[in-house]
């Protein structure tokens, strides 16, 4: 299990802005898990996403009409849990919510991913027994720590304890933030740009620019005209990028990177720095911990070399 790597899901159209209600119902049901909320279409943004830049957030889809389903949240809530906070459970209603479920791709309930700094992750369909589980949940809060997310859940409807205050967001990303979730990906690449100036060292400026640079690449893109286009164009350089970008957002990373550095292979002067700048931020879109990454990195060079 390599939870490094953006999953095959598109999210953008969750990320929209929408009228927030007044707040998310916390776990009040059988479960009592003390870090469980339950969300919708319109609360996906503030309640889920957002907290996934924080803290590792659990996806549960879930049906109504489903006994077995809903049996299953118990075991879910408890187990989270016992985390302490470590991981927020977000059950969903697939009944009342389906167009969550058709973006994470769900084929049925229970349906289980985790959301790290935005990223989903599958995780599992079907029912599991506790103990395998927690082995998905330990896998994903190592994952998540790897990538600089340790923060902590407060539990559902406690007052945030004075001694161990959650990091308030950098303010320096608000603009580009609030640009990006309005889906401005021109002012929001424009801001991290500016903070690129003047911090040129930090590895998390650079992670964000990168990142948002290339979901305004994929930002309502066709994958099969893309390919189409790619297949009939071979020497089009923006094209074999598109795909590339597009194969990442699917979660075929070496297939992206084998388009790329095949493209360098191909190309000389200002287009072959073109391509190797572009692989570059896939590395780190990617993460550059991630075993796939490490090895393209050797193709790259030999490629140039």
């Amino acid at each position: 299990m390599n939870f490094s790597r953006p999953g095959a899901i598109d999210l953008s159209a969750l990320k929209q802005p929408a009228a927030r209600p007044a707040a998310a119902q916390g776990s009040g049901d059988a479960s009592g898990s003390s870090y469980a909320v339950d969300i919708d279409e319109t609360t996906f943004q503030s309640v889920a996403l957002e907290a996934s830049m924080s803290y590792v957030v659990v996806l549960g889809l879930w049906s109504s009409r489903s006994p077995q389903s809903g049996a299953f949240n118990d075991l879910i809530g408890s187990v989270v849990d016992s985390y302490g906070g470590q991981i927020m459970l977000a059950r969903v209603d697939v009944d009342a919510s389906p167009q969550i479920a058709q973006a994470l791709q769900a084929q049925g309930v229970p349906y289980v991913a985790g959301l790290v700094k935005g990223q989903p992750v599958p995780l599992f369909q079907g029912t599991v027994d506790e103990a395998e589980m927690r082995r998905y949940f330990d896998e994903l809060v190592r994952i998540a720590a790897e990538n600089g997310l340790t923060g902590r859940a407060q539990p559902t409807g406690a007052a945030p304890d004075a001694g161990e205050q959650e990091e308030p967001e950098d303010p320096r990303f608000a603009g580009a933030e609030e640009a990006f979730m309005a889906s401005d990906f021109d002012t929001a690449v424009a801001e991290y740009e500016k903070l690129r100036v003047q911090y040129p060292a930090d590895v998390e400026v650079a992670e964000r620019l990168a990142r948002v640079k290339w979901l305004s690449r994929t930002h309502g893109a066709d994958l099969q005209a893309a390919r189409a286009a790619a297949a009939d164009r071979p020497d089009d350089i923006d094209a074999q990028m598109l795909v590339a970008d597009l194969d990442i957002s699917g979660g075929h990373v070496d297939d992206a990177f084998d388009r790329l550095i095949g493209l360098v292979r191909a190309t000389s002067g200002d287009d072959r720095e073109r391509v190797r700048e572009r692989l570059l931020e896939l590395f780190t879109v990617v993460g550059i911990a991630d075993p796939s990454v490490m090895t393209a990195r050797r193709a790259l060079a030999t490629a140039l070399f």
